[in-house]
């Protein structure tokens, strides 16, 4: 689990109280994000020099990260990286992309979880934490079992070693780079999947070539790994990629 958290009650029930650390230079944005975040049950803390920031996500304890891109000191972007490196996984929600494709590439190149181009509401940043937050704790259901040897993801079984991939018990033929991208997605199950992640991780192409290669893979995919009458568990994220949601 990422962090620690304390425990609340709302409406009744009781909830997680999750840890975020924000890093935003800004003092008036940093203290609206802060405001913002504790009115929705957060435990905050803010920060807005980079080294600082650099020192605190390393040190751990935290849920979640908002991450401003431009900071004194040390910019948003190698915060991230730096923090990828040493293996800190705590997942890091990207502020203020600007909306650009190329811009929000290279953000989740950089290994971001998550990112929000302005405008966006109080609303919108509360959910995308839960989400990020939510993800990183729930039982890891696609951990490698068998010696490293076989992927589980819910009703899905693949034996990395045979290539073989069982549905509900039953064998489901997939061709090799069938197999490579269902690999891929079942080792981020819940996890937003951009095109370009599976251009760079199938295929080998560090740029989109413009082609509906994805589309098409994705499409007899889904195909073969559906059941008749069953809810798809290959779903299309629209305008963002696809999730593999068991």
């Amino acid at each position: 689990m990422a962090g620690s958290m304390d425990r609340q009650i709302r409406d009744g029930r009781t909830m997680t109280r999750s840890r975020v650390l924000t890093i935003d230079d800004d003092p008036k944005s940093g203290v609206e994000i802060v405001a913002e975040l504790k009115n929705y049950g957060f435990s905050v803390d803010w920060v807005g020099d980079g080294r600082e920031a650099l020192a605190r996500a390393i040190g751990g304890g935290y849920d979640a990260i908002t991450l401003e891109r431009m900071l004194p000191g040390i910019d948003g972007m190698s915060i991230l990286a730096a923090m990828r490196t040493v293996g800190v996984q705590t997942p890091v929600l990207m502020l203020n992309v600007p909306d650009d494709v190329d811009e929000r590439i290279r953000s989740l190149r950089a290994r971001g979880d998550d990112y929000l181009t302005r405008p966006y509401n109080s609303g919108e940043l509360m959910a995308r934490l839960e989400g990020l937050i939510r993800r990183s704790q729930e039982p890891a259901v696609n951990t490698v079992a068998r010696a490293d040897s076989v992927l589980r993801v819910g009703p899905l079984e693949l034996d990395l070693a045979a290539r073989r991939v069982m549905r509900d018990g039953v064998e489901v033929a997939l061709l090799p780079t069938e197999c490579r991208v269902l690999e891929f997605m079942m080792r981020r199950v819940g996890q937003t999947v951009t095109r370009m992640m599976l251009f760079e991780a199938v295929w080998s192409y560090h740029f989109d070539p413009g082609t509906n290669l994805i589309e098409v893979h994705m499409s007899k995919l889904r195909k073969k790994i559906d059941v008749a009458g069953k809810e798809s568990i290959l779903k299309t994220v629209r305008g963002a990629g696809y999730v593999l949601a068991v």
